[in-house]
């Protein structure tokens, strides 16, 4: 009934927000596995009916849906494990074809900062989690119709970079009561994303939140610094601001 309206300026409007919002309560409150069963049949109309919504202009839509898909997939009944798999694949799938058949990096780059948030909000990273992602391997290496393009292997650097990130977070688990050894990993961590500042941004975010809930909070407050001198440093890179640098605190310092 609505489709004209959800469909102006390329779905980005405040009706599709709203609709958007909805879908996303289902999944943000407690439901039984034969009513999410439901939901993620009514995401993946949705999807495909809204590419727009997801993979162009903002990347609001498309991190959220991340973050709740990704929750689902370390929920503890194992058929949501495989609906929400499914459901993820299928997201990424609609990227590539929505990129003509090109890359998934929108997606990529929103999954990769969904996995360090749940890392510090829900501690995902269990077997259950690595149950799922081997379901999404095995769902891409039997598309038959991806065989001939480069869509698979993409699906694999994905999830094996995940894994990367889920297994630097358990090295910091091991060494939670070495505070030296502990900085160390989260500092390597941090600075394997310095080519991506928005997955710099949100592990700085995950690693302040760690320090705020272990009462560390001069830690916490210097990642955040951190943060805002990444953004202003884009900001002044885009020319949306001047920065008036004083000689004794240069603004590269504090990005380094």
């Amino acid at each position: 009934t609505f489709q004209r309206q959800l469909q102006q300026s390329d779905c980005q409007n405040a009706l599709m927000k709203k609709v958007f919002d909805t879908y996303m309560l289902f999944l943000q409150i407690n439901q039984s596995a034969a009513a999410l069963k439901h939901v993620f049949a009514a995401l993946r109309l949705f999807v495909g009916k809204f590419p727009s919504a997801f993979f162009q202009g903002q990347a609001d839509l498309c991190g959220s849906l991340c973050y709740e898909i990704l929750k689902c997939c370390n929920h503890r009944s194992r058929s949501t494990q495989t609906e929400a798999s499914a459901l993820l694949y299928f997201f990424m799938r609609k990227n590539f074809e929505f990129n003509k058949q090109k890359s998934i990096v929108r997606s990529h780059l929103q999954l990769i900062k969904a996995v360090s948030q749940l890392i510090a909000d829900a501690g995902i990273g269990g077997s259950r989690f690595q149950h799922s992602l081997a379901i999404i391997n095995n769902f891409a290496n039997g598309d038959k119709q991806m065989k001939n393009v480069n869509f698979p292997a993409e699906v694999k650097d994905l999830t094996k970079r995940i894994r990367t990130v889920l297994m630097a977070t358990a090295q910091m688990k091991e060494h939670e009561k070495d505070p030296e050894m502990l900085v160390d990993l989260q500092y390597s961590l941090a600075n394997s994303y310095a080519s991506t500042p928005e997955l710099r941004r949100t592990w700085l975010e995950s690693m302040a939140k760690i320090h705020a809930r272990n009462g560390d909070l001069s830690e916490a407050a210097m990642c955040y610094i951190h943060i805002a001198a990444l953004i202003a440093e884009y900001l002044k890179r885009k020319g949306k601001i001047h920065i008036f640098q004083a000689n004794y605190v240069p603004i590269n310092y504090i990005v380094e």
